[in-house]
């Protein structure tokens, strides 16, 4: 499958995003709205539940799966309030040691007027230093687009895992087309030069684990997922919070090396 095809697979309209995997996967899940300084932004879907028995905070980017609730979610697109929402949430996981766990699934932050207006930069900005240094577990999983800044920035985390039918990448490859070529038709011939898909970022250890989607429903994809997050907060548990920091930094650092 050519990295364009998992493009198109990750947009598909059809395709779960984080409400789907906060109801299947948490238990009393319980939402909490608001970032205290603006308003609420139903993009992303955060709040507090359990995983098993662990007590974990959620973040979820919500896209919608029809047209009224798209709308409501702006298509997934964060606004400032969304990310600082976020934030807020990471925060108080971080003073009641609750792991946190973010689902990503978004084109990119909303770069509406408004947007900019309220801090959009900052707002992601403040998340990727925040997350760097929170003292909790930090679990991401690309679920479908894992677009520019706004993935990034509920993405510093010591374990990331993308689902096999995910992109993450720093632009489109319109986007990308459009700016090298001046033609957005050769999206296909970005995608590649991208290196965009689950098995090029595993490659380079950007993420740690890959999910598997082949012949699978999602519900057998979101079990899978389930176990793998699992495993992982059961080893991030085992690790002092300083050296887990250290640990977390160092990932990033390297990314690039050779």
């Amino acid at each position: 499958m050519n990295a364009y095809t998992r493009v198109v697979n990750a947009r598909d309209t059809k395709r779960p995003s984080g409400g789907f995997f906060i109801n299947r996967m948490i238990t009393k899940f319980v939402e909490l709205h608001g970032d205290r300084r603006f308003s609420d932004d139903g993009a992303i879907i955060g709040g507090i539940g359990f995983l098993n028995d662990i007590p974990v905070t959620v973040i979820a980017m919500e896209r919608g799966s029809d047209v009224s609730e798209r709308l409501k979610r702006n298509f997934g697109c964060p606004s400032p309030e969304g990310y600082r929402k976020a934030l807020r949430l990471m925060k108080q996981a971080e003073k009641f040691n609750r792991p946190v766990i973010c689902f990503i699934n978004s084109s990119g932050a909303y770069c509406g007027i408004g947007a900019e207006e309220r801090g959009q930069g900052l707002a992601i900005a403040e998340n990727l230093m925040e997350m760097m240094t929170l003292k909790t577990p930090v679990i991401s999983v690309v679920t479908g687009e894992g677009g520019s800044g706004g993935a990034l920035a509920l993405s510093v985390a010591d374990s990331i895992i993308m689902l096999e039918n995910s992109v993450y990448s720093v632009i489109s490859p319109e986007g990308c087309a459009s700016i090298l070529w001046k033609d957005s038709e050769k999206a296909n011939e970005a995608a590649e030069s991208l290196k965009l898909t689950a098995n090029d970022l595993y490659k380079f250890g950007i993420i740690e684990k890959i999910i598997h989607e082949d012949n699978k429903t999602y519900d057998e994809v979101c079990d899978d997922l389930k176990v793998e997050i699992l495993e992982r907060l059961k080893s991030c548990s085992n690790i002092p919070t300083e050296k887990l920091l250290v640990d977390r930094y160092n990932k990033y650092r390297n990314i690039g090396t050779v």
